[in-house]
């Protein structure tokens, strides 16, 4: 089922956690909130869920209100499923009996179906401590999956995996809700995970969304600077903009946004919008450089005293201490910011 929120608010004490939040997710969407720590988004998380009650605003799930000034419905009332952080399996209880936790008893013959669907049929007769970290995670998954809800949340689900495993079972959780149909709705504050996994994302700041759209629209045209320095490194660098294009002391960029616009202005340039040559009477020095394994950020010292990061593929390193041309690369197109 679709979700959305109209001028959702939550304040606790003088504290404005959640600020006029308005939201629509469209059914079958894998939705994400991404933002810093303390910006709201659990708590917005919460007020879906049913745990907090809103100061204002309204929150409907499919064609039914579940919270508005004059209605409230309770968790357990709104056919919604979550995953929590730390997953809050039952110890003492089999992956099998986690999982119908809660389930009405003629509703329990959809346990096994659920951890077909995780791929954890083999393990019903197991307990928590016998499983490693992305198993619990997908026990808890088909905890929330199992009774049918109409729109499963996941409270920071990867946290506490280690860096090594995280990509690998944010995929299978990603293909197990895709494949469940389910809409679902993800906190968190990791960049890679919410534009790697969202269909599209939120970007939330001190209780409001800054910006709402595709990943690659939310990376490629940030709504303000505060928004492009949060999704992934960026140049934030001064220019003059004429006909269409932004002069700056990197170069000319391309730029969206810019018809019709004179004067000074900012562009966001993302590291591998720029490109590298050497050349001894070049524009700037290498000062740093941070191998990735596929890709090396370097960061560099240009002639008129600022730094500049540049990204580029791993098949041709350059030098700490070299000189070198930095420019943009051909057809990049950079956004104008605030």
């Amino acid at each position: 089922m679709s979700l959305s929120l109209e001028a959702v608010s939550k304040s606790f004490g003088p504290a404005r956690a959640v600020a006029g939040v308005s939201l629509a997710v469209e059914r079958g969407e894998l939705f994400a909130v991404l933002g810093p720590s303390g910006c709201g988004k659990t708590t917005l998380l919460r007020l879906i869920a049913g745990f907090e009650r809103p100061d204002a605003g309204s929150v409907t799930v499919g064609e039914r209100v579940v919270s508005s000034p004059g209605a409230f419905l309770g968790p357990e009332r709104r056919r919604i499923g979550m995953v929590f952080q730390d997953y809050a399996l039952f110890p003492h209880l089999t992956v099998r009996r986690n999982v119908a936790f809660g389930l009405p008893r003629a509703d329990r013959p959809r346990t096994m179906s659920t951890l077909e669907l995780v791929g954890l049929q083999h393990k019903a007769d197991r307990y928590p401590h016998e499983l490693s970290g992305g198993e619990r995670q997908r026990v808890a998954l088909a905890r929330a999956l199992a009774p049918g809800p109409a729109v499963v949340l996941l409270d920071e689900p990867f946290s506490s995996l280690d860096a090594a495993l995280r990509a690998d079972i944010r995929r299978d959780v990603e293909l197990i809700l895709r494949e469940a149909g389910t809409t679902a709705v993800l906190v968190t504050h990791d960049q890679e995970e919410a534009l790697s996994l969202a269909d599209r994302l939120a970007v939330m700041r001190e209780g409001r969304l800054v910006q709402v759209g595709a990943p690659e629209d939310v990376y490629a045209r940030p709504a303000d600077r505060w928004a492009a320095q949060f999704v992934g490194e960026v140049n934030v660098i001064r220019g003059m903009s004429r006909a269409g294009g932004v002069e700056t002391r990197l170069g000319t960029f391309d730029v969206a946004r810019a018809t019709g616009l004179s004067g000074a202005v900012h562009v966001a340039v993302r590291p591998e919008q720029l490109d590298l040559r050497v050349d001894r009477s070049g524009n700037a020095e290498i000062t740093q450089r941070e191998f990735r394994g596929h890709d090396v950020l370097y960061r560099l010292r240009h002639e008129t005293g600022g730094t500049v990061l540049v990204q580029l593929p791993s098949v041709e390193l350059f030098e700490v201490g070299e000189r070198v041309f930095v420019g943009p690369r051909r057809a990049a197109v950079v956004s104008l910011v605030d």
